[in-house]
């Protein structure tokens, strides 16, 4: 997911570049949901880890 947001960051940039406004504020809209998406859960995965994390057993 991240290497997508990345992706469509770079395409945005380029788009911008080349003038094409439009489509190139629409790609970096979908990088920035894509990016936000991945911190989220990446977040929340975490989380998980260190509630569940692992036992010692005596």
């Amino acid at each position: 997911m991240l290497r997508a947001a990345l992706a469509f960051f770079a395409l945005g940039l380029v788009a911008i570049l080349l003038g094409a406004n439009g489509i190139g504020g629409l790609s970096i809209d979908i990088g920035r949901t894509l990016l936000f998406i991945f911190l989220i859960l990446a977040v929340i995965s975490f989380i998980a880890s260190l509630v569940v994390g692992k036992k010692m057993v005596e």
